[in-house]
């Protein structure tokens, strides 16, 4: 965790907090106050956001639990900011350059939240404008805030790296995870026929529910075993390095296959020469939802709105697996660590 300075018992304090000690408003926040367990996240008072021109400074209302808070919790990733938090739903508190209207209901995801700027673990976050979205909806905001990170990045998966359209088959790898589930649901709603993957058979139940034709086990030469193999259209890898040339072997040409996560360990694929590896005609592509708020990946670029009404029709299931209160933040770690079978959220009371 980078530091400029330091909390009075020792601890490290992220830059984002000192800078913000100007505010003469205060919020509360769940900090940390440095690597390790649950113990680590720790309730307090700190400066709430100055709005900024090019920022929207967001009510948070709700957050999704992701991987990634876990990991920058344990100090497995190279950034982690004091107060963490890469997604929320909320309100808009203040624009000063006017791209979002105060009180308008937002998504406001990545930009470096919780990475390099203070996330959504407090009641205010500020985030930069490319990072926001509009969301307009009734629906509560337990299922809101299941969306941001995990559909706008199945969205962004699916119709824009692989393009998907009803009748094709698609390969999910790594279904049972909160983003694999929200692919499933969108893939099945568009019409594919998904094949999916899981790493023991108690799961096909619920995956064959949410609408897979079809359970796979999950095991490094699948393309070996799978009776499409070679007419397969796309495959959504969300195993990772492990499994990735493994997915490319089993398209057909002109197959797609787009590795979105890393649910296999994020050790990189050994010796890779393309040249000698990969089949011919078949195309690798690569979405890590960081990179949205960057040109060409603007977060209102996803429908979020649609997606919401979606929700709202019946066509698709953004009910979360669990949700807890905001005083329950190590209890939402918990059971995101342990594997809820589904999007961990924490509503604001």
């Amino acid at each position: 965790m980078s530091t400029t300075a330091t909390t009075t018992d020792g601890l490290p304090t992220h830059p984002a907090v000192v800078r913000e000690q100007a505010s003469s408003e205060t919020m509360r926040a769940i900090v940390l106050t440095g690597f390790g367990g649950l113990d680590r996240l720790v309730y307090t008072d700190i400066p709430k956001p100055l709005p900024k021109d090019g920022e929207v400074v967001i009510q948070v209302k709700g957050f999704g639990i992701n991987h990634a808070e876990i990991h920058m919790r344990k100090g497995e990733w190279a950034e982690a900011a004091e107060v963490s938090g890469i997604e929320c739903v909320g309100i808009v508190d203040s624009c000063p350059g006017g791209e979002f209207p105060v009180g308008a209901k937002v998504a406001g995801l990545m930009g470096g939240l919780g990475r390099t700027i203070n996330g959504s673990y407090a009641e205010y976050t500020r985030v930069r404008t490319t990072n926001v979205a509009l969301i307009e909806s009734d629906l509560p905001w337990s299922q809101l805030a299941a969306l941001p990170e995990t559909f706008a990045t199945s969205w962004t998966c699916l119709y824009r790296n692989i393009q998907l359209t009803a009748g094709q088959t698609l390969v999910i790898r790594g279904a049972t995870s909160a983003l694999g589930q929200a692919a499933l649901k969108m893939a099945v709603a568009t019409g594919a026929n998904v094949i999916a993957t899981a790493r023991s058979k108690d799961r096909f139940p619920m995956l064959e529910e949410l609408g897979a034709a079809r359970v796979e086990v999950e095991r490094p030469d699948l393309a070996a075993h799978i009776a499409e193999a070679k007419r397969i259209d796309a495959v959504l890898d969300l195993v990772g390095n492990s499994t990735i040339l493994d997915s490319l072997d089993m398209l057909r040409r002109g197959g797609t296959a787009c590795l979105a996560g890393w649910l296999g360990g994020l050790a990189p694929i050994g010796d890779f020469n393309p040249l000698a590896r990969m089949p011919s005609g078949v195309n690798f592509s690569f979405f890590a939802s960081p990179h949205f708020g960057n040109p060409g990946f603007e977060v209102s670029d996803v429908p979020l709105s649609d997606i919401a009404q979606q929700v709202a029709d019946g066509k698709l299931d953004a009910t979360p697996a669990r949700a807890f209160s905001f005083d329950q933040i190590r209890e939402a770690h918990e059971a995101a660590e342990a594997g809820a079978g589904g999007k961990v959220v924490v509503v604001m009371a």
